[in-house]
């Protein structure tokens, strides 16, 4: 399972730090990404992170949010600077993981909230 932390309540200009741990019967987690929903909103990717590093950001957050992963803790970060109003959204982090069962599977941490006023 994924489990995410850290949203929270900022001013417009301020940063956050999102976390996302897996845990569970893992081999081995490929793509990481972190999505994030506002309300009346689809879902949107905000960044993705393969396990060799190589990373793509959504145009709206390049050069203001950094995405990277720590393979050891199994964990997948976003950093936030800069935020917008419109950076508010339920954010929710994904990963592409083989259990040690070798069965593949997509899976959804359960959203942190992300509020920034102005």
């Amino acid at each position: 399972q994924l489990q995410a932390s850290g949203g929270g309540l900022v001013q417009a200009g301020g940063s956050l730090r999102l976390s996302c741990a897996a845990s569970g019967s893992i081999a081995n987690i490929n793509v990481m990404a972190w999505y994030r929903q506002a309300p009346g909103q689809q879902r949107e990717l905000v960044a993705r992170i393969t396990s060799s590093g190589t990373t793509n950001y959504a145009d709206s957050v390049k050069g203001r949010f950094t995405i990277s992963r720590d393979n050891a803790k199994k964990t997948v970060y976003l950093q936030m600077i800069s935020l917008k109003p419109e950076d508010t959204a339920v954010y929710y982090c994904n990963a592409d993981i083989l259990s040690r069962t070798l069965r593949r599977g997509d899976y959804w941490g359960q959203g942190t909230q992300v509020t920034v006023s102005s």
